[in-house]
């Protein structure tokens, strides 16, 4: 009976921490059922694929910048990032793989020495990743001064490729979820990882480093961010110095919109990717259906994410 009053009690809480969980699915459904009502033939395999093509790149992009969330911090760069990273495919990569290969990597090695300068030095990473993101620019302007180059042949076969029943882009959005959620939420390291973000000191007194977490967390972002820029490259075909210039916006409200918060490590990466989703979505089909300019995508985006954050608010105080 002890055990029956108890859960009783914690039902409140659960009801309303499941409502939360549940906003960045119902705010995707809701764009989906918009998008039906005004194009109906868009909900099907060809519609979603179309509807969904760029929302890999987006996704990845997203979950990079979750992980920054994840210890606190925010990465202002990771739009420009993902612009030199499709540079290098669309040039050295293509050419001269090993150098290509090589470049990359040694980017990745960048961000995390950003983590580790953001923690020794006790830096700000807004400024820190904002200072950053005009380096990136800066050498993707060099690398590709104007748009061109061409991805690789294995990389547009890969992004390329047509899943049964299902389109690619969905099946890639579920793997990518997937496999960050447990790698990420249900593993002991991911624990740790997540709790430098939400305590600190606990994490120290556990003798875990908080250096070595800040540099796992912004290599894990710079990862993410190569791949992102990667796959956006298997998808256009060719690269531009400007083409993830909107990602770092679209990445920090995909993560906001999927239930994450800027403190207290508390992220979700399967909501990170619906959020990445819907932004997705909505940004180009629903206001190509309605006859909305695109010049009002961003706009478009900033009133989903307000209404789901009010949303958000009004459970949480109802749950208090």
């Amino acid at each position: 009976m002890t055990v029956l009053d108890q859960t009783a009690a914690r039902r409140p809480l659960n009801t309303g921490r499941l409502l939360r969980t549940m906003l960045p699915a119902l705010s995707m459904t809701l764009i989906l059922l918009a998008i039906a009502w005004l194009n109906p033939r868009a909900i099907s395999y060809f519609g979603f694929s179309l509807m969904l093509n760029l929302a890999i790149p987006i996704a990845l992009a997203t979950v990079a910048q979750m992980f920054v969330i994840t210890i606190n911090e925010l990465d202002l760069s990771i739009g420009t990032f993902v612009g030199f990273v499709g540079c290098v495919t669309a040039t050295y990569l293509h050419d001269t793989p090993w150098l290509g290969m090589l470049i990359l990597v040694a980017a990745v090695g960048v961000y995390a020495g950003l983590g580790a300068l953001i923690h020794l030095r006790n830096l700000p990473s807004i400024v820190v990743t904002l200072g950053m993101s005009f380096v990136w620019q800066g050498l993707a302007i060099l690398i590709l001064p104007k748009p061109g180059g061409s991805a690789p042949d294995w990389l547009k076969g890969f992004m390329g490729f047509q899943t049964p029943f299902v389109p690619f882009p969905i099946v890639a959005a579920v793997v990518i979820a997937l496999v960050v959620h447990f790698a990420l939420m249900r593993s002991a390291y991911g624990a740790v990882l997540r709790g430098a973000g939400g305590n600190q000191q606990a994490i120290g007194r556990a003798g875990w480093s908080l250096l070595k977490t800040k540099v796992v967390m912004f290599a894990l972002t710079g990862t993410f961010g190569v791949i992102s820029g990667m796959a956006l490259i298997g998808i256009t075909t060719s690269a531009d110095a400007n083409i993830g210039n909107g990602y770092t916006l679209l990445s920090i409200a995909g993560v906001i919109l999927g239930g994450g918060e800027f403190v207290g490590g508390r992220v979700s990466p399967i909501g990170a990717v619906i959020g990445a989703l819907t932004l997705a979505l909505a940004a180009s089909p629903l206001l190509t259906f309605m006859h909305i300019p695109p010049d009002w995508q961003v706009a478009a985006n900033g009133v989903i994410l307000i209404t789901v954050l009010a949303a958000r608010a009004l459970i949480g105080r109802k749950g208090a």
